[in-house]
């Protein structure tokens, strides 16, 4: 006899669809690998029983309303939703759901939030004293509304106790999988991804985005191409020196120029780059630590170590152990 792993979805008007069907579809490829044996069994519930249209216009239909939801829970899954405005998203905050976390929560074994859902899970009490992550554009929206929670915005997800916190918006498939693994196993887990077609099943303290992707555009078209330019040539010579003779300026003026369009110094955003490059081949080759560190342009092993402390506080050894997928 399997299991019963009853999942409930809170879902309102406009919520993410993703944020919602990603995670069903990970735990019902879950029950279909171990040919049931997962049990899972989700569950959509709304402010009433009925349909419920999404920030993508596709309907959904509720299994029941919040006041039906009674029993034990196993996971209590929380998605989100964003207001647009001329300063970018703002995270929804429904006011129903936020009140039915306060009674439900309790009910359950554990709670996890997808995307922007942390902060409904926030106005709860629920991250009070504790560190969680939500999507990169809305973060700041999360650490200024509540203070109790230390908000870490580059993860892909966050557990603190029985509360799971998720990135955006595709992330959530890796937080339904890291639960799947949680219930069952890592084989189990990776078997899902297998049918996901996913390109690996990435774990919780892996960046939500890369180097380039963490910037935004470049007023000046030049110093974009000069970012492309790196990225290709991380064993190369990109001092400061070196970039600013490509770029055809002073040192002095390159770095000015530089620093006003990304943000930070050129050697920090070198580094930063030859990490990121660093940590895909540990994540994804067993290539000896020298090896890598030449690829990337850190040049030593100690430069390797020295340089991942001081980016993402590890050795390259942990970071392989955690995170190499074969």
């Amino acid at each position: 006899m399997s299991t019963v792993r009853r999942v409930v979805i809170a879902v309102f008007p406009d919520v993410d669809l993703l944020d919602v069907t990603g995670p069903a579809e990970v735990f019902a490829l879950a029950n279909r690998e171990t040919g049931g044996r997962a049990g899972y069994q989700v569950q959509l519930a709304g402010r009433t029983s009925g349909v419920v249209t999404t920030s993508a216009g596709v309907r959904l239909v509720t299994d029941l309303s919040f006041a039906e939801v009674d029993g034990v829970l196993d996971t209590l899954l929380v998605p989100g939703a964003v207001d647009l405005h001329p300063a970018g998203p703002v995270a929804r905050i429904d006011r129903d759901v936020v009140a039915w976390l306060k009674e439900a929560a309790p009910l359950a074994r554990r709670v996890a939030s997808v995307c922007v859902g942390a902060h409904l899970l926030a106005e709860a009490g629920l991250l009070d004293g504790k560190t969680a992550t939500t999507h990169w554009s809305t973060a700041a929206q999360l650490a200024a509304a509540h203070p109790a929670v230390t908000v870490d915005p580059d993860p892909i997800f966050v557990r603190c106790g029985n509360v799971w916190t998720g990135a955006g918006i595709s992330a959530c498939m890796d937080l339904a999988l890291a639960l799947v693994a949680e219930d069952l196993g890592e084989e189990v887990a990776l078997a899902v991804a297998r049918q996901l077609v996913m390109y690996l099943k990435r774990q919780g303290g892996q960046s939500q985005f890369s180097v380039p992707l963490s910037q935004p555009p470049a007023s000046r078209r030049d110093i974009d191409e000069l970012r492309m330019f790196i990225a290709d040539h991380l064993d190369g010579d990109l001092s400061a020196e070196a970039l600013a003779t490509r770029m055809c300026l002073s040192e002095r003026h390159f770095a000015r120029v530089f620093r006003q369009e990304t943000g930070t110094t050129p050697a920090a955003y070198v580094e930063a780059a030859r990490v990121e490059a660093a940590r895909r081949l540990l994540e994804s080759t067993d290539r000896p630590l020298d090896q890598v560190a030449t690829a990337c342009g850190l040049g030593s092993v100690e430069t390797l170590h020295r340089a991942l402390r001081k980016q993402i506080g590890t050795t390259p050894a942990a970071y392989r152990r955690r995170f190499r997928t074969s």
